[in-house]
This record gives structure tokens, sequence and C-alpha cells, in this order.
């Protein structure tokens, strides 16, 4: 789904770096990184037990942290030792690293074959994500402003709102396609450890770790000679790093090729370099996918020879011939992560029109078939059908011709929908609260397991995908204000809360919270303080009362705590906070007092 990538990660992050007082620290890796700097002890680091302890927290709440490895331990092991004795465990494991060996597991592709992961033990991943924390701020200074794949905040509608504007506004009509054969499995790793040296993460120690993880034995198949290990915590950002080179190389061809003159607008610039016989070239790309735009069909052709050969000698990798290719965008579609987009011709300009690949409409017709057919009769699985509903809107609402799309699919689903769910008039059973304010418009057919209406198909309009802002970073402090301001919008709440559901709670929980949250206008029960994705609680008013609607509040952290602390002290403490940033009034108290004589709370004053 789309912020999956995307923001794809929780931004909680943020507010666990600052509750183990080691953002400080990212921040200054960053800054560090981006002037230059040369890290020959990030070692010292990795192992500090505030990293440690942070990284617990992080893989702890991970969907994959109850799949066990090739010793069968998962999260559950770990949790059982005490902070000082994990804490000597990780450090002790990376004073003479060897890796544990790893799980083979293969997984069907849209293709008919199968992709294989590498699972390692939760040891190592516990490992991975304690170098991952320290290495990243490091190469996020250093990566290429427009690659969009496994990188914080990023997703792909920032990839599909790049495309649209070197297609649309910049009026490229070119498009190369670079297909890299199995690229994650032929990544060379000496090539690899030589661009992390590159970076500037000179620590030999760190090195030898990450080049042991790379050879980590795989169960049944022995030691690998190339490739990183799909599965592994740390794959993503190593795989980021191999193709930042690539990202750069074509930059500097046009994008950021060097001036002798200072030019005070990037435009005259360009224009200046359209005097010269440079080609003018951009490029776009999330993980292994990418397009380069070029402006005509002589340019494209020989940035595509150019390209596969780079790709060749520089970093040993070889690109398929048969799926390698140049589309002109004003006759045919070209497909990117889902979508196929192209150019239409208009008597003033041309205008990009886009819609989902027809891979995309099959996979997503037969996966909400199964839901349909697996929630017959049970509204636990209508709850969870309707957000995998909201979870394909999400991700395909900016393709311009989505709703056309859904309502093929929704015709493809008919006879099944009718067939297992009862028929209801326009004027049928009442809607949730988030259905009324996503659907309220929509006056179709209703469609009910149970008591569960049914979310409809075809109701997606398209939105537009806005670029990235490139000030967005997690190590300045200018980047997390603009984070924390984006995450207080409503539909970025509710698509964000349709997308991560809570791991141990049921799905009618989960249900019921967006339906709250739309009711409460994204304001907390107790202060109205406008609630953000990592500021926020679910609460049961009767604790043995149920997932029911009626029965949960979404609260803020602070209050969350308020209620269900039996320290007076920090009750108070937690008051006078509140009070101080004019969150608290009597009847904040009045009904914190309720809540927590109805958990078994004390009143306070």
């Amino acid at each position: 789904m789309a912020d999956q990538t995307a923001k794809k990660r929780e931004n909680k992050v943020l507010r666990r770096n600052e509750y183990y007082a080691i953002q400080d620290v990212f921040d200054s890796l960053y800054a560090k990184s981006k002037q230059g700097a040369i890290f020959t002890d990030l070692m010292s680091l990795i192992a500090s037990p505030q990293n440690i302890a942070l990284a617990y927290r992080r893989i702890k709440r991970n969907k994959g942290s109850r799949t066990p490895g090739t010793n069968m331990g998962t999260i559950e092991q770990i949790a059982e030792k005490g902070n000082d004795v994990l804490v000597a465990y990780v450090q002790r494991r990376l004073a003479n690293y060897k890796p544990h060996p790893v799980r083979r597991v293969m997984i069907p592709k849209d293709n008919g074959k199968e992709r294989p992961l590498g699972i390692p033990t939760i040891e190592d991943r516990l490992i991975q994500q304690c170098i991952l924390q320290v290495m990243e701020p490091v190469c996020e200074a250093k990566f290429h402003k427009h690659s969009y794949g496994f990188r914080p905040n990023r997703n792909t509608h920032h990839a599909i709102g790049r495309f649209r504007f070197l297609a649309f506004t910049v009026k490229l009509e070119y498009v190369v396609d670079i297909d890299i054969k199995g690229f994650f499995d032929n990544v060379d790793h000496s090539k690899l450890l030589k661009q992390i040296w590159s970076m500037g993460i000179h620590d030999k120690n760190l090195l030898c770790v990450i080049s042991k993880l790379l050879k980590a034995p795989i169960q049944g198949e022995g030691v690998p000679q190339k490739g990183t290990p799909q599965g592994g915590i740390l794959s993503p950002l190593l795989s980021n790093i191999v193709l930042n080179e690539l990202d750069w190389w074509i930059s500097n061809q046009w994008e950021t090729y060097p001036s002798e003159f200072p030019y005070r607008w990037d435009g005259d610039r360009c224009t200046a370099l359209k005097k010269t016989k440079l080609k003018e070239m951009y490029l776009v790309r999330y993980a292994d996918d990418f397009k380069i735009f070029c402006r005509n069909k002589k340019d494209a052709e020989r940035t595509k020879i150019a390209v596969e050969k780079w790709l060749m000698e520089r970093l040993h990798l070889e690109t398929s011939s048969e799926k390698s290719k140049i589309t002109n965008l004003c006759r045919h579609y070209s497909e990117f992560l889902g979508f196929k987009l192209k150019l239409e011709e208009r008597p003033k300009q041309n205008v990009i029109i886009s819609h989902m690949s027809d891979k995309a409409k099959e996979k997503v017709t037969e996966k909400l078939r199964k839901a349909l057919w697996n929630a017959r009769g049970n509204e636990d699985k209508a709850r969870n059908l309707n957000m995998k509903i909201r979870g394909v809107h999400n991700y395909y609402c900016v393709a311009t011709r989505v709703s056309k799309d859904f309502w093929g699919i929704y015709f493809h689903l008919l006879k099944t929908l009718k067939h297992i769910t009862q028929s209801h008039g326009k004027i049928g059973p009442p809607l949730s609260e988030f259905q009324k304010r996503r659907y309220g418009n929509y006056h179709g057919r209703r469609y009910l397991i149970g008591t569960v209406v049914i979310d409809p198909i075809y109701a997606v309009t398209f939105t537009i995908p806005y670029g990235f802002k490139q000030e967005t970073c997690n190590y300045t402090e200018e980047g997390r204000r603009l984070i924390h301001k984006r995450l207080t919008n409503l539909e970025v709440i509710f698509r964000y809360l349709a997308e991560h559901p809570l791991q141990y709670e049921s799905i009618e929980l989960n249900d019921n919270r967006i339906s709250r949250m739309s009711a409460q206008r994204g304001k907390c029960a107790i202060t109205k303080k406008q609630l953000t994705v990592y500021d926020m609680r679910v609460h049961k008013i009767y604790p043995n009362g149920g997932d029911g609607y009626r029965n949960i509040d979404i609260v803020s952290r602070d209050a969350y705590e308020l209620i269900h602390t039996k320290d007076t002290a920090r009750a108070k403490e937690l008051m006078d906070k509140l009070v101080s940033e004019g969150l608290w009034n009597e009847k904040s108290l009045k009904k914190t007092n309720n809540y927590r004589i109805l958990v078994g709370n004390t009143i306070i004053e």
C-alpha cells in the first residue's frame, strides 16, 4: 500500500528517538555527513545501550518479530532478557560477529515465479536494526533527492508525482526503462563495501560486520558469494547504497551538471546547457524500478545504451534486453509501480492520464474476491474486507482514471457481492462515522454482512500526487516540523490508521478506531488537542466492555497515561503539564475522573 513506503514506517520513530535521548546523535551524524565528514568509529554508537534499547523497541512491534529464524527464536525470547543482559549480549556479538544461518523462504510472485526471502534469526535482526539506525542518517545525507524507495517519509505516490511532473510540466515525452536482472541476488559484495567507504564510512570494524552479514550462510544452500538477502532489515539500505552511484551518475549528466558560471536561477543554467551537446535526462527511482526521461528519441536511445553499459562495467549488473525499452508517452503507456501512464494530446497542451496497470487490476480483483468469500457470514472478516478496500483505494487513488478502473472491478465482483451479502436499497442501515465522511456522497445500493456495511468498491476519486518536499527529514529540526505538521492532517491520519492496524487487537477495534477518530475530528476526547499519528491512544471506557464503537475514545498519550496511572505524583505532574499547555479545564478533569473510576483508579483533584 501507499505509504509503504512510504511513510511507510510509523513516525513514532521520532518520538522513540527522543525518548532514548539519541535524536541529537542522529542529527549530528546527518549534519556531519552533509559536510563531507569521515566516520571512523560508528561501532561505539551502534553498540551503545541507548541505541540497542531503541532497536529493540522498534522491532518488537514489527510483524516479522514473531517469525522464527533458523534457531526458532522470536521476540518473546528476547523480551525475557533483562535490559542489561540484552545490551551485554548485543555488545558481545558485535565484538566478534558471526551471523547465524539464514532461513530460506520462497514467496510467489505475480508472474507465477517465486522470490527467495532470507529470514535472519531475531537476534541478528536486532543487530541489523542497531546498525541501520546509525548508518541511515549518514547515508540519507548522501542519497540523491529523487530516489524514493525504502527511505524515511518517502513513498510510491511521491515517485508517481515526480513522473507526472517530468512528463506534464517539463514536457519530456520519451522514457527509458532499464530492467536489471535479479538485482537483489546479483549485488557485488566487494563493490558494495567500496561504495559504503566512499560515503565516508571508514569504520573498518563496521565494514567487517557488514561483510559477514552479506555472507551469512543460507540454510541448505551454503555461503552466498553475491547478492543482498531480501528479508533482512539492513538489505533495503544496502540496495539504495548500490544504486545511489547510478542516481548521481545520471544526475550529473544534466540535472546537477557543474556549471562554470554561477547562475542565479536554475532555469538559466538549463537554458545554457541546451546550447551544448549534452543529453537532457532526468531520473526517478523507486528501489530497482527506475525511469529516465529524455527530450527526444535520439537522446533516449543513446542514454539507454550508455546506462546499460555503465551498469555492467561499474556495478557488474546485467540488464534484460527483452524488458528494457524506450516508450513514447504520446503513443504508449509506461508502467510504473502498479500504474500505467501516458500523455494524451489536447488542443492547447498534452495532459497526463493514468490507470491502474492491467496486472494491478487483475491482482486487486482476485484479492477482493477472495476477501469477499472469506468474509461470508463473519462480521470480523467483513471489517477486514473493508480495510482491504480502503487500502487499495488509498494506494491507487493517484491514478487519474481510478474511478473508471474501480467501477470495472466492482462490476467484475458484483455477482459475488450479491451472492454473499444482504442487499439493501439506497436508504439502508446506517454508515459508520468514517463511512459517512468518506462515502456519504455516494448513494448506491448498500451491501451488508451481518450488521457491517461493506464499503462501496467503486467509491474512489482521483487525488493529485504531489512531489516530495525535500526539506522533510527525520534528522533536522525544520524537517521534523514539516513531518509533524503533515501528520495532523485528517486524511493522512485516516490513511495511516487503515494501513497500520494495531497488531494484537481485534479487527472490530481497528475498524472502530477509524470511525471514532472521524467523529472526534482528529482531536483528543479529553484535552481537545489536535492529534497526530504518533500521539494517539485507544482508550476502552469499560475495560471489559468489548471493542465496540461506543466503548472507545481516542486520546493523547498524556491523557491516556493520566487515566491509567496509579501514581498520584505522576498524575499531578501530567495535569500541570496539560495546564501549562492550555489543554486542561473543569470538563477535562471531570471526564478524566469518570474514566479513572471505571478503570479502578482513584479520582484526582
